[in-house]
């Protein structure tokens, strides 16, 4: 199977493991030349918050891929990659985590895609959901999931 995309879905939680899945993806892309596609999304009132803070005009159009790139955990993805020599996008999204990273991957015609998370018990991830399972689940290409430690 040859890999030539690979969807990198950041969100929230990912601040904390910026180097583990840089380190991860690295692994994967360079060796095969695959374009990283950087993709965060946000939920509505994520999506809000975000472009509240970075003070945006109102009149102008706001792209959610712009305000994606200006994400601090994207930037510093995007600083490791360029490091490593790998070619990479970045993707924005508004909508419900796993369902619009599994879209995305649809969209992106992605390879592999790779998602962090952190150990969770089984009732755990039933009460409160888990967006990598619903990427495992919901992806047309193969998942990678990258615990935290």
């Amino acid at each position: 199977m040859t890999l030539e995309t690979i969807l990198l879905a950041v969100g929230p939680g990912d601040a904390d493991r910026t180097e583990t899945l840089a380190d991860a993806v690295a692994e994967v892309a360079e060796p095969t030349g695959a374009t990283v596609i950087l993709a965060h999304v946000f939920t509505d009132e994520e999506y809000d918050e975000v472009v509240a803070r970075l003070d945006y005009d109102p009149m102008g159009e706001i792209n959610p891929d712009e305000v994606a790139a200006r994400h601090a955990t994207i930037r510093e993805l995007t600083d490791r990659l360029a490091d490593a020599g790998i070619t990479y996008r970045v993707r924005g999204a508004v909508g419900s985590h796993g369902e619009t990273i599994a879209d995305l991957a649809s969209e992106v015609d992605a390879d592999r895609v790779v998602v962090g998370g952190r150990t969770r018990s089984p009732t755990g991830k039933a009460v409160f959901g888990s967006v990598a399972q619903t990427v495992m689940l919901s992806s047309p290409c193969p998942v990678t999931f990258v615990r935290s430690d």
